[in-house]
């Protein structure tokens, strides 16, 4: 079972991935309704909403990634 140290750890370490891109999503965050929750994969991760340019850089950064592990 998760508990907050390891939603709170995996939030920031996503948002440090994330900064690393120069790309910020600022409503990233623990979805509060889901931490209440129990059960299998709980709780999640809220991403949230971006706009078109920040969108692209994620797409970009994923490119990216992907590239090198096929290179």
């Amino acid at each position: 079972m998760y508990d907050a140290t390891d939603a709170d750890e995996c939030t920031e370490q996503l948002r440090a991935a994330l900064a690393a891109h120069g790309i910020t999503l600022p409503s990233l965050g623990i979805d509060l309704p889901s931490f209440a929750a129990r059960g299998p994969g709980r709780p999640l991760i809220s991403l949230g909403n971006c706009n078109l340019a920040t969108a692209r850089a994620l797409v970009a950064a994923l490119r990216k990634g992907v590239a090198r592990c096929d290179g």
